[in-house]
């Protein structure tokens, strides 16, 4: 069966964040979507700069989890930060949560996910930055390139991205898991 994953993304994602995860996903063969706030193209962020344009292929009120074998949700400061404003945005996360389908986040993405309120209790890694806000949120954090907490993947920065990569693939092909907690 051929797996479909939602990366959720706006402006000010971070590139590589968004870019590496998609083409090792789509080598593999799954069909990915960026799916966003609204509809056209987002711009990137790379270096301190603005980057690339990437064409967004459906808006967040036109899918639902339902719809997807995953998620993944790429960093940046700003992306994160708009996203967790749009409570369209928090539904879609909480619903692959619900669903216990595998959802991967990597950076200052976690920033969405407590405000969607899934880390309580989850042991979780994410850029250092935001380590009290996790904690706070009620997460376990550790300083690893990769987490994986039944199906929830996290890493810290581009750096760990190949790390990422594979354990989003793997997740993914494992597909659900029974134990999540909502």
């Amino acid at each position: 069966m051929n797996k479909r994953i939602a990366i959720l993304a706006t402006n000010g994602f971070e590139e590589s964040e968004l870019k590496s995860p998609k083409e090792a996903m789509e080598k593999e063969g799954f069909q990915v979507d960026i799916v966003s706030l609204e509809s056209g193209k987002i711009k990137a962020w790379d270096n301190g700069n603005w980057s690339n344009e990437y064409q967004v292929d459906k808006t967040v009120d036109q899918v639902s989890a339902n719809d997807y074998n995953a998620l993944v949700l790429p960093g940046g400061v700003i992306n994160p930060d708009y996203l967790r404003r749009s409570d369209a945005a928090l539904g879609f996360v909480k619903d692959f949560f619900k669903q216990k389908k595998p959802v991967a986040a990597i950076c200052h993405a976690p920033w969405t996910l407590i405000s969607a309120e899934v880390v309580k209790g989850r042991t979780m890694t994410s850029f250092h930055s935001i380590r009290k806000d996790l904690e706070n949120a009620g997460a376990n954090w550790v300083d690893k390139e990769v987490v994986v907490d039944e199906g929830f993947v996290t890493s810290r920065n581009p750096d760990d991205l190949p790390a990422f990569n594979a354990k989003v693939i793997e997740e993914i092909n494992e597909g659900k898991h029974e134990e999540q907690h909502a």
